[in-house]
């Protein structure tokens, strides 16, 4: 039988693929979109880190979530620092939401608050995805915008912390596997993780409607 951490990266693979090669994302790897698609981005980070976040603190003790909440992950910082160098020092006065980040984030407040191990699928679907794909994105920005490599404008995707990537990815899906959870709780859990990343999708869907290339 397959481990819990193997059924949810195959359960989820299908929505993955699909978030990965959104339009949105496709234009802005591919260096079609300018720097402004990308803070845009950067800000709807923010709210969907700042809702993963604000629970961390109160599930740190909680049986089932409390192994996940590891704070060589947290991003906020960095990302508040990438939004001022993005957008300057007053970038919290223009902060908004696309409506689908705010469902996002709507989302996984709701489970850290009622549902520890739902917030684990979204918490799994985040941080994993930011140290595996996320280096994709911080290279391209690097070379696209002109950022300094692993500075201001793409710290969000340094983990200074994590100096093994790998092991600690190796680690997380241990954590994974001995989850405190019985069968029906785990298939809840990949539903979980399939709906995160259909939340992710609609937001890169709601920044393609800001961002259409010109045909």
């Amino acid at each position: 039988m397959d481990s819990f951490s193997t059924l949810i990266r195959t359960a989820s693979h299908e929505q993955h693929v699909e978030a990965e090669t959104s339009t949105f994302m496709s234009d802005l790897l591919g260096g079609r979109l300018g720097v402004d698609a990308y803070a845009r981005y950067t800000e709807q980070l923010w709210f969907v880190y700042e809702a993963l976040e604000a629970g961390a603190g109160r599930l740190a003790s909680d049986p089932v979530a409390g192994p996940f909440v590891r704070p060589e992950l947290m991003r906020l910082a960095s990302l508040e620092r990438d939004l001022a160098h993005l957008r300057g020092p007053g970038w919290r006065t223009g902060l908004t939401a696309l409506p689908a980040t705010g469902e996002y984030a709507a989302r996984v407040r709701e489970c850290a608050e009622r549902w520890p191990a739902g917030y684990v699928a979204h918490h799994y679907t985040r941080y994993l995805g930011d140290l595996s794909g996320g280096q994709i994105i911080r290279d391209k920005a690097e070379r696209t915008w002109g950022f300094a490599k692993k500075g201001d404008g793409v710290r969000f995707y340094v983990f200074e912390e994590i100096t093994n990537p790998a092991a600690f990815k190796r680690e997380y899906r241990e954590l994974l596997d001995g989850i405190h959870a019985d069968d029906l709780e785990k298939q809840r859990v990949v539903a979980e993780c399939k709906r995160a990343f259909a939340l992710n999708t609609a937001v890169f869907r709601g920044l393609g409607e800001e961002f259409p290339l010109s045909a």
